[in-house]
């Protein structure tokens, strides 16, 4: 019967479009994003970042800037088998779990959650970070480029 043969076809059509939706649904949610330098710093900000533990805004600023570019999707291969992740490229050695590498996973994180749009959590693990001894040198590039700098270009013109 032709009738009983376009059924079939045009249920296994439907399933296949609501599969490729919620596809893009979940890609769209968890879609990475450079941020533009004043609205990062508005974000740091707001999340209580301005002097924690003692640094200024514009040290995360910059440090930032040197780590990802502001890319909350960077992802960078280490010469130890260890990734870095996300907008403050932390490394899934001691960090967070990237389930290919052996480690510590101090923050209690997936490493793929720093890889979105939302930097929460990329922030909390951040905030755990520089509470160790190290501080911000945990970061070379922070070490190389920023610190001990005059760094107030890094917020100079954002409406803070």
């Amino acid at each position: 019967l032709k009738g009983g043969t376009e059924v079939p076809h045009s249920l296994a059509k439907m399933k296949v479009l609501a599969l490729l939706f919620l596809v893009s649904c979940l890609i769209m949610a968890n879609e990475a994003k450079i941020f533009s330098r004043c609205e990062l710093a508005y974000i740091l900000h707001e999340e209580g970042l301005d002097g924690y533990e003692g640094y200024s805004l514009a040290n995360w600023i910059c440090m930032a800037f040197f780590e990802s570019g502001f890319n909350s999707a960077a992802e960078d291969d280490n010469a130890d088998g260890s990734t870095d992740y996300g907008m403050f490229q932390i490394n899934s050695r001691v960090w967070c779990n990237n389930y290919r590498s052996p480690t510590e996973n101090l923050c209690h994180i997936p490493c793929t959650d720093l890889l979105s749009n939302d930097i929460a959590d990329d922030i909390a693990c951040a905030k755990r970070i520089v509470r160790d001894p190290q501080g911000m040198d945990a970061w070379e590039d922070w070490t190389m480029h920023c610190k001990g700098r005059d760094l107030s270009e890094w917020v100079d013109g954002c409406d803070l």
